[in-house]
């Protein structure tokens, strides 16, 4: 059976956690650094970032009972293959029964990854404890993070969160979404330095996907968007302030 299809059979036995099904991978090896992984998409976000390449898993939706259910019977298929589970979105911390989701995927035997943006610090604190990998998403400095991401307040949210990870013992990433229109190359550096500052070691910068966006006008070429010569030059430049720096094009 496909994919699509066990997460659309309705005639799964329903349990007790309830999670909003977006999309599933079944393997994937980018979603957790050196694991062979698949990534569960969970619907509903309270961001509005433009570039969002991913605007149908906006609005949140109420869950029916065999979606996750269904997710299960699918992990038990692969417990010789896959390493881990990744929870994507969206944002899955919005979730109420993202805990439980996450305990039960550990009981199948997987390490467990999360995607998150922090806008919930308490409540990615209590899942700490049952977490193997964060990749926690940074869509700019201070103030700037509210601006790219549409919304107000999220930045001192999301400060906690990082916190919450820093001090923690878990191992985490933090990455950075580059659109041009959000961006000039300074605004990187910076950024970047701030989260080496902060004692971040694992970081990665993504460039923004062209094409579907949640607002139009981030699917048009930007003029002053920098040649690929000088954005490789920075990461030159920052990569000996990290133990690991990535640049995903």
């Amino acid at each position: 059976m496909s994919i699509i299809a066990t997460l659309d059979d309705t005639s799964a036995v329903p349990g007790t956690v309830r999670l909003p099904i977006a999309g599933l991978v079944p393997m994937t090896t980018l979603d957790y650094p050196d694991h062979l992984a698949c990534v569960v998409f969970l619907q509903g976000c309270p961001l509005r970032c433009g570039y969002c390449h991913n605007p149908s898993m906006i609005a949140p939706r109420r869950s029916e009972p065999h979606e996750w259910q269904a997710v299960l019977e699918f992990l038990a298929t692969r417990k010789n293959l896959l390493e881990a589970v990744v929870f994507s979105g969206g944002e899955p911390t919005l979730s109420a029964d993202l805990p439980a989701a996450v305990k039960e995927v550990k009981a199948l035997g997987f390490k467990v990854g999360l995607h998150t943006a922090g806008p919930y610090p308490e409540r990615l604190t209590q899942l700490l404890p049952h977490l193997d990998w964060v990749g926690l998403d940074v869509k700019g400095r201070g103030k700037e993070f509210d601006r790219i991401c549409g919304r107000t307040g999220i930045w001192q949210r999301h400060t906690r969160s990082l916190v919450a990870l820093l001090e923690s013992e878990i191992n985490f990433e933090c990455r950075t979404t580059i659109h041009w229109q959000d961006f000039q190359l300074t605004d990187v550096e910076r950024l970047a330095l701030t989260l080496a500052d902060c004692g971040v070691r694992h970081y990665a910068l993504q460039v923004a996907r062209g094409g579907q966006c949640l607002d139009a006008s981030y699917a048009q070429p930007v003029p002053h968007a920098p040649s690929s010569a000088r954005l490789n030059a920075l990461v030159k430049r920052l990569e000996p302030h990290f133990h690991r720096l990535e640049l995903r094009q």
